[in-house]
């Protein structure tokens, strides 16, 4: 089985968020990057596990990004990996990040593409599915469970009240939700053999993207809490017809 998982550097969970002065970007002085966890912990393992239950085939990480994100890369090979694939490109927008991902692919024969079902500084949950249309393979999102019999994937995935099963001939796209897959953490042998361990890099291919961000700003800072004494109901009323807000 031959699977390709793509993977994204985040910052970490406990980073403070601002923006550089003009607001074009994400303002990275001080900030800790870590592989983004929906791909790491759910599809990279899923992944590897699905290899695992074969006994045969290939694990492929593909990063879009520059130099600074091999790092990154890195550890998912120490996690289990075969190679990797980067993408020597600043990832724009998701559609500049799938169209790179989709030439990569479109030869190279995968049975499996992976890939979380967000990153967690944009929450697009955009890639995997653009992956697919560019590529016309089927896609399932959101995927909380899966199993392999040959070439055939039976995916459990969350939705409204219930969750929905579905099966899937090879190729296709998923992308992974909490649930498919245990995090695994990497050993010292794994973080050995992970520096020689392929990490083969390529241009990206051009591009025009259709949508650029210009700008971001934070929220407007939450005002401080009234605290309101549970005898005055007069007061509670008058604050919440004059002063609360509905958002």
């Amino acid at each position: 089985m031959k699977i390709l998982v793509c993977v994204s550097k985040a910052p970490d969970t406990t980073t403070k968020i601002k923006f550089t002065d003009d607001g074009s970007q994400l303002d990275s002085n001080g900030v800790q990057y870590i592989m983004n966890p929906y791909d790491e912990w759910y599809a990279l393992v899923r992944a590897l596990e699905l290899k695992e239950a074969v006994g045969s085939g290939s694990v492929t990480i593909l990063n879009v990004g520059p130099a600074a994100n091999d790092t990154v890369i890195r550890k998912g090979l120490a996690i289990g990996a075969d190679n990797a694939v980067r993408i020597n490109a600043e990832a724009n927008s998701a559609m500049f990040i799938a169209k790179q991902v989709a030439d990569y692919a479109k030869n190279e024969g995968f049975d499996v593409i992976f890939a979380g079902k967000e990153s967690i500084d944009q929450n697009r949950s955009e890639v995997a599915a653009m992956i697919a249309e560019y590529l016309d393979l089927p896609f399932i999102s959101y995927a909380s469970h899966m199993e392999m019999n040959a070439n055939t994937a039976t995916i459990k995935r969350d939705i409204e009240g219930g969750v929905e099963v579905v099966e899937v001939e090879t190729p296709f796209v998923v992308s992974a939700a909490k649930g498919l897959a245990e995090q695994r953490i990497p050993n010292m042998r794994g973080i050995m053999m992970a520096k020689r361990k392929p990490l083969n890099v390529v241009e990206a291919v051009d591009f025009e993207d259709l949508v650029v961000p210009v700008h971001y700003e934070l929220p407007p800072e939450k005002s401080d809490v009234k605290l309101i004494d549970p005898e005055n109901m007069d007061e509670l009323v008058r604050l919440l017809h004059e002063e609360a807000k509905v958002i």
